[in-house]
């Protein structure tokens, strides 16, 4: 078992079954150990050493605390067409070009395309839906720079939220999310306009899980990203044309988690305060 549990040979990325067995005999008198009597012992312990699980969740902190319980507040409250939740995150994507037509099917013969392919360069996806309704919105741009996100979050209060006194914004911690990447890009006046109609709401960090945008972002990609895609004109058309079948679909994101499951499920984590009431 403290074999399983350590690191594999040299040269392997994890134990297999043939490595513990040829491993074992190197430690014990038996000339030989057979695989069957590893996975044996293995399932005794409920031991998997050829798997790998990641976690999502960093070290939990203060801050981590007053960021997530933030959030989950926000999430809980009912729509405010005044005070809409946006969450917002970007995504980048590789332009693939084929080399060959692809043949397409019939029956009897599956879809089929060339391995090879050619790279047409690089995109980058704004993405933003809206916590409470059928609402997403989708901007390609060429790179995610200050002036891009600025522009976003322009066009964000005034063109899809003309009416609302001012937008709550979900966003992590990336170095383009800031008030100065406004001020970067537009004269003063403009930008305190803008920032007078937006509230930033942080996501702690590494724990992007908290933002609702992840998982639109996720259905997007299986959706309607899931293949090659050669330039931007047919990116944008077929984004374009994905969001407006959702949104007619009504498809809106349920979110479950609120702020007091947070702290049954992670009381354990949760920091212990220096202070007690009496």
């Amino acid at each position: 078992m403290a074999l399983a549990c350590s690191d594999p040979p040299r040269g392997c990325a994890r134990w297999t079954l043939k490595l513990l067995a040829n491993a074992l005999v190197e430690v014990i008198e038996h000339q030989s150990v057979s695989r069957d009597t590893v996975r044996r012992r293995l399932d005794d312990n409920d031991l998997k050493p050829w798997q790998k699980k990641m976690w999502c969740i960093a070290n939990i902190d203060g801050e981590y605390i007053a960021r997530m319980e933030d959030l989950l507040d926000l999430y809980a409250e009912p729509h405010d067409p005044q005070r809409p939740v946006v969450c917002f995150d970007e995504s980048p994507i590789q332009l693939i070009g084929e080399v060959r037509v692809p043949i397409v099917p019939k029956p009897g013969k599956r879809y089929r395309y060339d391995s090879e392919y050619k790279r047409n360069g690089t995109a980058n996806l704004f993405v933003m839906v809206d916590a409470n309704r059928s609402w997403r919105k989708v901007t390609v741009t060429d790179r995610r720079a200050n002036q891009d996100f600025a522009v976003c979050m322009r066009d964000l209060v005034d063109a899809d939220y003309p009416d609302a006194d001012k937008v709550r914004v979900v966003m992590d911690n990336l170095s383009t999310h800031t008030a100065s990447a406004i001020y970067q890009t537009f004269p003063a006046a403009e930008a305190r306009r803008i920032l007078r109609r937006l509230e930033f709401h942080y996501t702690p960090k590494h724990a992007s899980w908290l933002n609702m945008v992840e998982i639109e972002i996720g259905v997007m990609r299986r959706q309607c990203l899931d293949r090659r895609i050669g330039s931007r004109d047919l990116l944008e058309t077929e984004i374009r044309a994905w969001e407006r079948r959702r949104t007619q679909s009504a498809a809106r994101i349920r979110w479950m988690f609120s702020t007091e499951q947070a702290r049954d499920k992670m009381h354990k984590s949760y920091p212990t305060p220096s202070l007690n009431e009496s």
